[in-house]
């Protein structure tokens, strides 16, 4: 119990040494005891106020206060032994002092050094390899960072080192330290011998170090020192890592999509073998990632790992990798699969379907995909509708509402859809899906009426519609244009000319702006992601761009017209 829980207890001391001393523990040599009861653990003042009334009285010596770390007060029984804080270090994580303009997904951007680094971060459970998920505007230390209130470049002594990542919340769980940067939600132990890392993982990653952490520190987050602070018997966790690991710990290695360490193979596998007491190939994966995986690369997506020959990563995991080059020539050249059979290209799930089955290779049956279909919630039906209908709220929810792959629309079931890879979508290619594949799509539709085809005339009025309002997002005039909070009038984007480093929140915004043919909110995709253009937390120093219009508010809604953009440009020359 720490000195916050503390102050939520009843104490009663023996004796009266304290007040004649003056101090808190009095005279700490003549056995005086400290009592109380510990309610740190209920939320509200009614939960306290029953634990006051009912709890337990425990009682601890004085003097055993002054051995506790930073001479904390205690009423549980503390392991004795030296603490963990003599064999690692304890580092804090980097502070961005603008998190919506200095930390994207690694899927929201195109990776370059001069700009971005890996970026771990909290996990909710305890897991081997997790928190791998983020970039930070990193800019060579440089840029942004320097220039921005409250940032600070913590942690770096870290970077290059193994170690131990703990998310500094809840119950604290662990997984191993990337050698990267690390966000200010976690801290890292970087042990001082590598030979003990496997012992100080053993003890972070069991229910012991949380416990331990805890009776010292109730604190909703517990400070990056604090972890270090509690007894570690560097022995019995040896005793402890070479039964699980007797090879050591394994190097990176994960099936998530999510992960930049994931292999990118729609259904590659790879586990931990409790028997080998090591990483091996798992039996081919038909979880509810595997289509929106197979989804990506059809669009000609790659993982960081696929493009990182250095990174470091488990043999299994780098043979996955190496697989991935057998399906390259599925992926489509420029980015747009149109869901019906366009300009002479075939349908989106024929070709779905076939990069599915050189995954898979002679595991491929119709069982195979009754199984993948069912994992994505629609059991019994056809990959087309799922493409249609499920693809793309799917799709919005596994990469944390920053969607990648868009799915874009006329609004009717059997009309025009298109399926675009976000990191190709210029103006060029946006012509290109405009006045080629919807282009081709309504000379078709206006041939069918012409043949009496029935729903063509409602198929040619809704295709017609969606390409006023790509024409829209083509012009960008306001307000269908991007605005970037952090760059001046004369950067700001001239019509669909977005910059992916600015992120999918901000670029996606046209396509959710302009007039809606389907969902409330979601314009011309086929669903609405989470996101929103709310005033962002904190204030900009008085140099940033938009300062004095704003009174230092972090605006995001906001638009400009076409003519104040040019007018600025010109000014600049």
């Amino acid at each position: 119990m720490s000195f916050a829980g503390f102050c939520d207890a009843i104490s009663l001391s023996r004796g009266n040494s304290t007040k004649e001393s003056g101090g808190l523990f009095g005279d700490v040599n003549d056995g005086n005891l400290i009592r109380g009861v510990d309610v740190s653990e209920p939320r509200t003042a009614s939960e306290k106020a029953y634990g006051l009334r009912m709890g337990q009285i425990e009682s601890a010596p004085q003097e055993k206060q002054l051995q506790n770390p930073d001479a904390r007060v205690s009423l549980g029984a503390n392991e004795v032994g030296k603490l963990l804080e003599k064999y690692c270090y304890s580092y804090h994580g980097l502070t961005s002092g603008d998190m919506p303009r200095m930390k994207f997904f690694f899927w929201e951007i195109i990776e370059s050094q001069d700009i971005w680094i890996p970026f771990q971060s909290t996990v909710k459970t305890t897991q081997i390899f997790g928190g791998n998920e983020s970039l930070p505007r990193w800019e060579n230390g440089q840029g942004s960072i320097l220039e921005l209130q409250g940032a600070r470049k913590d942690g770096t002594g870290a970077w290059s080192k193994h170690g131990i990542l703990i998310s500094q919340m809840g119950d604290l769980p662990v997984t191993l330290y990337n050698k990267y940067a690390f966000d200010n939600n976690t801290a890292v132990l970087i042990p001082n011998s590598e030979d003990a890392q496997t012992a100080i993982w053993c003890y972070c990653s069991a229910t012991d170090y949380n416990e331990a952490v805890r009776q010292i520190d109730q604190s909703l987050k517990v400070t990056n020192a604090t972890l270090a602070k509690v007894p570690f018997n560097l022995g019995h966790w040896t005793t402890v890592a070479e039964e699980k690991y007797p090879n050591g710990l394994p190097k990176p290695y994960t099936d998530d999509p999510t992960q930049w360490i994931f292999h990118g193979h729609p259904c590659g596998s790879v586990i931990w073998d409790e028997d080998q007491k090591w990483t091996t190939h798992g039996s081919l994966r038909t979880d509810d990632s595997v289509l929106h995986v197979a989804v990506a690369r059809l669009l000609g997506y790659r993982w960081p790992a696929e493009l990182d020959t250095n990174m470091e990563l488990a043999d299994e995991q780098r043979e996955w990798v190496k697989r991935c080059e057998a399906l390259a020539s599925y992926a489509d050249d420029d980015g747009i699969v149109c869901i019906p059979p366009v300009r002479g290209e075939a349908s989106a799930s024929d070709r779905l379907l076939n990069l599915l089955a050189a995954a898979y290779g002679d595991a491929w049956s119709n069982d195979t995909l009754a199984a993948l279909l069912k994992s994505a919630d629609h059991a019994g039906k056809t990959l087309e509708t799922w493409l249609r209908e499920k693809l793309f709220t799917q799709h919005c929810k596994l990469f944390q509402h920053r969607p990648f792959i868009w799915h874009i629309w006329d609004g009717l079931r059997d009309g025009f859809a298109a399926l675009i890879n976000y990191h190709k979508l210029d103006a060029k290619l946006l012509e290109t899906l405009i006045y080629t594949y919807l282009g081709d799509w309504i000379s078709r539709q206006k041939q069918d009426i012409a043949s009496h085809v029935d729903g063509a005339q409602e198929r040619l009025a809704a295709a017609e519609a969606l390409k006023k309002k790509l024409e829209l997002i083509l012009e960008g005039e306001a307000p269908y244009d991007i605005f970037v909070r952090w760059k001046p009038l004369e950067k700001q984007p001239i019509g669909w000319d977005p910059d992916l480093n600015d992120g999918v929140r901000l670029n996606i915004r046209p396509f959710l702006s302009v007039p809606d043919v389907g969902k409330r909110g979601a314009g011309v995709l086929r669903d609405k992601p989470n996101i929103n253009w709310n005033k962002d937390r904190g204030k900009d120093v008085e140099s940033a761009p938009w300062y004095h219009v704003f009174d230092g508010d972090r605006i995001n809604d906001h638009h400009l017209t076409l003519a104040e953009k040019r007018q600025a440009r010109v000014e600049e020359r």
